[in-house]
């Protein structure tokens, strides 16, 4: 069997990940640095936001895997830092907790198939560098994103300890764009209960702006709705009244949510 080759790590980084664990090394301000890693003759550029020593708790840290938009599709990997968790994370970077994985889609791509098996390959290759804890795997992302958090927690439900969607959708929002969907449910009848009968027991935060003319809020309540029926966990859904597709600005500059997903844990 193949396994995901890592690329761009420092001298210093490979030595200490072949003999053994990763040390973090101190620094003042958390930081991106950057990876790639490589499966089946493909290559996905990710960037690891590492904090600040001083935000750091005692024990290993708590990880968070962002999906990027459509917008920020390349393979720069840096774009995927320009809009929703990266902007967030720069203004933060002395007191943000948590390690996070940024990977980027190549242009056209989605977060589905191979890409989302890829993104899940970064996020094991982070944890394993930075010592990370199993117990406190977090998945959030935005628009595009948004159905990508929801294939890759479909594809293994017990791994995260919280989800956070946002502006993302069940069904394809527009004809031109089929393969924009949660491909796991799509030949379901009632897609909606079939993702909630799966992640009932994972802690789900739905956000969502009113008036989102991109991707419609319909998906996200009904899909709320269907978390209710089949009495979930803990199954919470924000709907921004005045809000269009930017629910993500709003989202991830809401400490309540940062307080509950890190309260979280598997």
């Amino acid at each position: 069997m193949a396994w995901p080759r890592l690329h761009h790590l420092p001298l210093l980084v490979l030595m200490a990940v072949l003999g053994g664990c990763a040390s973090l090394p101190a620094s003042d301000e958390g930081r991106f640095v950057a990876r790639s890693i490589e499966f089946d003759g493909v290559r996905m550029p990710y960037l690891v936001f590492v904090p600040a020593t001083s935000a750091r708790a005692a024990g290993a840290l708590p990880v968070v895997l962002f999906l990027h938009g459509s917008g920020e599709r390349g393979d720069d990997g840096r774009r995927q830092t320009e809009a929703g968790l990266g902007p967030y994370l720069r203004a933060h970077a002395a007191d943000f907790p948590a390690l996070v994985v940024l990977p980027q889609v190549a242009r056209g791509g989605e977060w589905s198939g191979r890409n989302a098996r890829l993104a899940v390959a970064a996020l094991d290759a982070a944890m394993r560098e930075f010592d990370a804890d199993p117990r406190r795997q977090y998945l959030t992302g935005m628009s595009m994103g948004g159905y990508g958090s929801w294939n890759i927690a479909l594809a293994d439900p017990g791994r995260f300890a919280a989800l956070v969607p946002v502006c993302g959708a069940v069904r394809p929002p527009r004809a031109e764009r089929p393969g924009l969907r949660v491909e796991a449910v799509a030949a379901e009848s009632d897609p909606y209960q079939a993702m909630a009968l799966r992640l009932k027991d994972t802690p789900v935060w739905i956000f969502h702006g009113a008036r989102d003319d991109v991707v419609r809020p319909d998906d996200d309540r009904r899909l709320h709705a269907a978390f209710q029926a089949v009495a979930a966990r803990d199954a919470r859904y924000t709907e921004y009244p005045q809000g269009n597709h930017n629910a993500w600005d709003a989202t991830y500059a809401d400490p309540a949510m940062w307080r509950w997903l890190f309260a979280q844990e598997r």
